[in-house]
């Protein structure tokens, strides 16, 4: 098989698989790698989204973790508010999933205008989901068991832009805890024996 790096844009990915597949593209791939091209510009794009709100400060409880406007109206934090992540796989795909931290507990319900909550307001039903890779599941499978190696290097992208998500929320939050399988971890258990899609050179 050719090597692809990991560094490599998710549209030479894209581009690679076209190719060695003549242009047949399956749809569980499309599916994921539109997910994957969601998230690339999740920061960016016009419309709001969970992860986005997060890192809106004016959003979070200044009061909570000693926070306040400076003359030119920025806020400048003296302690990180914080949060735990879950990576959560279900019908629907991968998730990464985030609650808030008060007082040393992790809180799975609504939260209005408390002391001690980082965010103003919490709702969990909007705000705990911070994105979604849609069919990432039964595409793991599906790369596991017929898949090529533009298969597995969109499993790859996944697993490491995954990774730099969770690296920028740390950089304003302190994450106390990360549960679950990440992704590598996931298709590791799917395929048991030489499933580590982290050491094979795609």
């Amino acid at each position: 098989m050719s090597s692809i790096a990991t560094s490599n844009k998710l549209k030479e990915i894209n581009a690679h698989k076209k190719k060695i597949n003549w242009g047949d593209v399956p749809a569980i791939y499309r599916m994921v790698s539109t997910s994957l091209s969601d998230l690339e510009g999740i920061l960016t794009h016009g419309f709001d989204s969970a992860y986005k709100h997060m890192l809106n400060k004016e959003n979070w409880n200044l009061l909570a973790f000693e926070a306040s406007k400076n003359s030119q109206g920025q806020i400048e934090c003296h302690k990180k508010p914080q949060i735990a992540l879950r990576h959560e796989y279900n019908d629907m795909g991968y998730e990464l999933h985030c609650y808030p931290v008060v007082n040393g507990e992790i809180i799975r319900h609504s939260l209005s205008d408390n002391d001690d909550c980082p965010f103003v307001l919490w709702v969990p039903e909007s705000m705990q989901m911070l994105f979604r890779i849609n069919s990432l599941v039964a595409f793991s499978i599906f790369s596991y068991q017929s898949g090529d190696e533009a298969d597995v290097a969109l499993l790859k992208h996944a697993h490491y832009r995954v990774g730099q998500l969770i690296t920028t929320l740390s950089e304003h939050f302190q994450i106390i805890s990360v549960k679950g399988y990440n992704i590598a971890e996931f298709y590791q258990e799917i395929a048991k024996k030489g499933g580590d899609i982290l050491s094979l050179d795609t």
